[in-house]
């Protein structure tokens, strides 16, 4: 795939329709477990930066990141001060399979780290062979056991900067 810009704008109350349509699509439920989309009170949540990815002015895809510091006992509480945790799917079934999921996440790992963020911190469910693959090639190490936790079932996965051939 040829290296292409993504464009991370956020979430309105106008794409509630679009992400509810995209959370219907089977390769998104089967491990996006929460088949609503957003109410508007979680779009408010300070804690959590919803995006769409668009591609062309195209949306495609879904992500977010928050701070691992915004709920007691979390999974990534340990982390330093600024550390950011990470979701994401690709919604358009026809953009599966292409490689931009690695590319806009490492897009965003990139803003993230430029911001300041320490640590960026990922939880896939621990059967998401796919998503582990390509965390472990934008460089996340597997920092701890598969558990289950208020989120769901998850292998925590963490980094520290990206790997030098993924720059």
């Amino acid at each position: 795939m040829a290296s292409a810009d993504y464009v991370f704008r956020p979430v309105t109350l106008d794409d509630l329709p679009l992400l509810g349509t995209w959370q219907g699509f089977p390769h998104v439920r089967e491990w996006w477990d929460d088949g609503e989309p957003f109410t508007v009170d979680e779009l408010l949540d300070k804690r959590v930066s919803r995006w769409i990815v668009e591609l062309d002015g195209a949306p495609f895809a879904y992500m977010q990141d928050y701070s691992v510091h915004g709920w007691e006992e979390h999974h990534f509480g340990h982390l330093p001060p600024g550390s950011r945790g990470i979701d994401q799917y690709i919604g358009v079934p026809g953009m599966l399979g292409c490689g931009h999921g690695k590319a806009f996440i490492r897009q965003r790992m990139q803003e993230l780290f430029a911001a300041g963020a320490p640590v960026i911190a990922v939880d896939p469910h621990p059967e998401n062979m796919r998503a582990i693959a390509v965390y472990r090639k934008l460089g996340f190490r597997v920092a701890g056991k598969a558990r289950k936790t208020p989120w769901g079932c998850i292998l925590p996965m963490e980094t520290q900067a990206l790997l030098e051939d993924e720059k």
